[in-house]
């Protein structure tokens, strides 16, 4: 039961629970996830205050005026809009539901799988491109890697409550897993194919490492291939040697989209 009062985080839940901006509460309200309490800014116009509470009663979710200066100490950030939501903690789907999406559209699987990202702006971008490109959901581990917290969900803005999102407790054996299901993985390393000479157009999941280091060292070697994005010859880039992991990912599954469907 509702008691019109957001329930205080907890230490280990407190990110997960909590949703700001615009796009980011009204994709969650709007994609089925539990929501609680919506916090609407006491300066939020009326027709903008009407909206999130009519999204919010649809929802199920209850309504409560806040000062803006409590938005942004619950948020951290002045990047609310106005609007913040209590979110229910993440229902992370199987690995089996991401292969139920591709087969019930009808195209073969599309995955990405993110070994190690540790920064949530990083991770929400990636889910927001997976999103976009018609992917059938994400992988992410259960330890070694951000899951799907607030500020993944505002940097996604709202994406991640859309895309269905496995996290499992090996990533290892998650590939090996969509191997068996004649599901082949490339990841995304220096070193690799180019990209214009891979062939991603058939069953595939794609793998982004981390921030750092890129893919471990036994994921790159379970993959079945590496695509290398192409770069300008730079001179002296001044240690600048690879695109940010999520412009990567965007880049990547922009042109698997832009093939399938010239297909």
């Amino acid at each position: 039961m509702h008691t019109g009062k957001p329930a205080p985080p907890d230490a280990a839940g407190a990110e997960n629970r909590l949703v700001f901006g615009k796009n980011a509460v009204a994709e969650l309200l709007q994609s089925g996830a539990a929501a609680d309490t919506v916090l609407l800014s006491e300066s939020m116009a009326a027709p903008q205050a009407g909206y999130y509470t009519a999204l919010a009663k649809q929802a199920g979710a209850v309504v409560k005026r806040v000062p803006a200066a409590r938005l942004q100490r619950l948020c951290g950030s002045e990047a609310h809009q106005g609007v913040a939501a209590w979110a229910a903690p993440v229902r992370y789907a199987g690995l089996e539901d991401l292969l139920a999406a591709a087969e019930t559209r009808g195209e073969p699987p599309l995955l990405v799988l993110c070994d190690g990202i540790t920064d949530p702006h990083n991770l929400g971008a990636i889910l927001r491109s997976a999103f976009l490109c018609g992917a059938h959901g994400a992988v992410i581990p259960a330890r070694g890697g951000v899951g799907v917290t607030g500020t993944v969900m505002k940097a996604s803005a709202g994406a991640a409550a859309r895309l269905p999102v496995a996290r499992v407790g090996n990533l290892a054996e998650a590939i090996r897993a969509l191997k068996k299901r004649n599901v082949f993985v490339y990841c995304a390393d220096l070193g690799g194919e180019s990209l214009e000479r891979c062939d991603l157009s058939g069953p595939v999941a794609l793998v982004f490492g981390s921030e750092g280091r890129g893919p471990g060292a036994l994921v790159r070697k379970l993959c079945d291939g590496a695509v290398t994005l192409p770069m300008a010859p730079a001179g002296d880039a001044g240690g600048v040697d690879s695109y940010n992991v999520s412009v990567a990912a965007g880049i990547v599954l922009y042109d698997v989209m832009r093939r399938r469907h010239g297909k």
